[in-house]
């Protein structure tokens, strides 16, 4: 579930209010996937930094990763959908000190531009964003950060637009998910007025996409010649002579993978590959021992 009441979103009507699973059940389960051979666990949530904060609680989420890194030896811990205005130094701090806690945090902020946050009933605006990811790349310079923007929202202007590309040219964020809104049945937007045409959402999505592109692009150089830990996935994709993987920056499903065209491994193997090509979000590479 969850607590934040977006004006865009029906998950607190349809799952109801957050609910945190027990640390102690949580820390079985790590243990168990451990010993099944899981070598990449992710903490995943609605709102993952909400964790044990129902009913008035403090957040829990730094003693659960304390936790798992305590009775797991699980070699990658990732991190996804921490809300932006409760990112906590203590979690950065734990990140910075751990290699375990894999360098990658996934922080949807559905948009930059402050009027249009404000509508969406999110609470923050657009300069905390910027001091959010400066203060996150003080702890772990090394970070990726991946995020969500939605696009077309209700009364968004041109301007707001220009201002997503003023945030993505300056802050360089590694990976971006791009969509469209859409009215969700019941929810507070869909009775918003300056609904944009479908036309001019798409046309929106598509233009803030080839700036990233562009941004991915070149922030994907920065690993060529790079020796980057990989786990492997197994066999690509594309095609049988290659094997597939990711590092540590890259999250499975959702950002671009390494092709490995060089050395065998099995699935689950992390392996270490010289980076020898980069591509908009893949990377290249051989396994070099």
């Amino acid at each position: 579930g969850c607590d934040n009441c977006c004006s865009y979103c029906m998950i607190p009507s349809i799952r109801g209010s957050l609910r945190s699973r027990e640390l102690d059940d949580l820390v079985s389960e790590g243990i168990f996937l451990e010993k099944k051979g899981v070598k990449e666990l992710t903490l995943i949530a609605q709102d993952l930094t909400a964790y044990g904060t129902e009913q008035g609680g403090k957040p829990a989420l730094k003693n659960l990763v304390e936790s798992l890194l305590h009775e797991t030896s699980i070699p990658w811990i990732r991190l996804l959908y921490l809300y932006p205005s409760t990112i906590r130094d203590d979690l950065l701090e734990i990140m910075a000190s751990n290699s375990r806690i894999v360098p990658y945090l996934d922080i949807p902020f559905q948009h930059v531009a402050t009027k249009v946050l404000q509508r969406m009933n999110r609470r923050y605006g657009y300069q905390d964003l910027i001091d959010l990811v400066c203060r996150i790349r003080r702890y772990v310079p090394d970070v990726a950060l991946r995020t969500t923007l939605l696009l077309g929202f209700p009364g968004e202007s041109e301007a707001d637009i220009h201002k997503i590309e003023e945030f993505l040219g300056e802050m360089k964020i590694d990976h971006v998910g791009v969509f469209p809104y859409a009215n969700e049945e019941g929810s507070p937007s869909e009775f918003f007025q300056g609904q944009l045409s479908e036309s001019e959402k798409q046309a929106r999505v598509q233009h803030i996409l080839g700036v990233q592109a562009e941004i991915s692009e070149e922030i994907c150089k920065k690993y060529i010649g790079r020796i980057e830990p990989v786990i492997v996935e197994g066999v690509s994709s594309e095609t049988d002579l290659l094997l597939e993987g990711r590092t540590r920056y890259q999250a499975p499903e959702i950002d671009g993978c390494v092709y490995i065209n060089d050395g065998y491994a099995s699935p689950g193997d992390i392996v270490k590959v010289k980076i020898s090509e980069s591509q908009i979000y893949d990377l290249v590479g051989a396994i070099v021992e």
